[in-house]
């Protein structure tokens, strides 16, 4: 078996979920937006956070608060690439923007349903759903993010005048549970770029996009 074939679940630094027909929230960013050492303390403090919590016995109290722990987790974690005081912020030239923005809607339709996506200067949000394959498999969230990362950096460097790695190679992803969670987590993704201080509505941002939104017709 490939590293790219289908799994439901897999672990590298990050434990990554893929159950068959869910709805996923990724993040990926470029690569050196988080220096070793920032990044060693976030994963100490959650590490130490989330020995306290499997110390609680009731099971459901425990996985309560240890989804309460990794939203907050996430969320110093993208402070982190928002704050853009760290690494290469390549994402905020319009024309490296619009190659990822182009790779994004590239796949919608062939191998994901897309929802949404908001392209940083650090990093990128995305909610899709992978769609099936002839074989009945699922295109797999590995083979995604690989192929879009390795397209938009050959098509990138050049424009930059650089080699090297372009992305991070592992991306943070998360399964969206149900409607009231993507509603959420989408609202999150729309206005990140205005919690980042650069617009002052989710609208104005121009490499954000919510497929209902731009479906709908403009009264």
């Amino acid at each position: 078996m490939s590293q790219y074939d289908y799994k439901p679940e897999y672990q590298r630094n990050l434990p990554h979920i893929q159950p068959p027909g869910a709805m996923l929230f990724v993040t990926f960013r470029l690569a050196g937006s988080i220096p070793v050492e920032v990044l060693r303390q976030l994963k100490a403090d959650a590490a130490a956070r989330e020995k306290q919590i499997l110390q609680i016995e009731d099971p459901e109290e425990q996985a309560a608060q240890l989804y309460r722990e990794r939203k907050r987790q996430f969320g110093r974690w993208d402070d982190v690439l928002d704050s853009g005081v760290y690494g290469p912020d390549w994402l905020r030239r319009p024309e490296i923007a619009a190659i990822v923005a182009e790779a994004m809607h590239h796949r919608d339709g062939k191998v994901y349903d897309l929802d949404s996506f908001c392209i940083m200067p650090t990093h990128g949000h995305t909610i899709f759903t992978p769609l099936v394959k002839d074989d009945g498999s699922y295109h797999a969230l590995q083979t995604i993010m690989h192929s879009l990362k390795l397209r938009t950096a050959l098509q990138s460097n050049p424009l930059l005048g650089r080699e090297g790695p372009f992305w991070q190679h592992e991306s943070y992803d998360h399964v969206v549970r149900d409607q009231r969670e993507l509603e959420r987590i989408r609202w999150y993704l729309l206005n990140n770029p205005v919690k980042a201080g650069l617009v002052e509505t989710w609208e104005a941002w121009p490499w954000t996009y919510w497929k209902a939104h731009h479906a709908s017709p403009k009264l």
